[in-house]
């Protein structure tokens, strides 16, 4: 389901809580509302919709990707950069890095390891800001 996007920076500002496989549908209200807002967002996080959960969906090179418990365990190559985001007004610097591994969960709760680069990194990197209370 399509949920409205959340626009109050102290809720964002609040860390997430660890997602459980109660959660499962919140991640498809996230993809079904990455898809809505396709023209302008390549990722969100469960804070966007409102729900203080650590999960995150992202557009991986045209392939929605959704992660519960996301969490960064290796990053390299740090860079500056500026970054827009749908629950915010304008662009606002923010660093990242350029290559990024990754441990998460998958809607069935199995657990995996990735590694990521460019701007999937980034985008990854901006979500899981969010499940900490980040706001660029």
């Amino acid at each position: 389901m399509i949920k409205p996007i959340m626009r109050n920076e102290l809720l964002l500002g609040m860390p997430s809580e660890p997602a459980t496989e109660q959660d499962v549908p919140i991640g498809q209200d996230l993809l079904d509302t990455l898809a809505a807002h396709a023209d302008s967002c390549v990722g969100m996080a469960a804070n966007m919709i409102g729900v203080r959960k650590r999960i995150i969906v992202f557009d991986n090179n045209g392939t929605p990707e959704l992660m519960f418990n996301p969490e960064i365990m290796h990053a390299s190559n740090r860079f500056k950069t500026e970054e827009g985001c749908l629950s915010l007004v304008g662009v606002r610097p923010c660093e990242r890095f350029r290559k990024i591994h990754v441990t998460y969960q998958d809607a069935s709760f199995v657990r995996h390891e990735r590694s990521f680069s460019g701007f999937t990194a980034q985008i990854i990197q901006h979500e899981i800001d969010h499940c900490n209370g980040i706001v660029i």
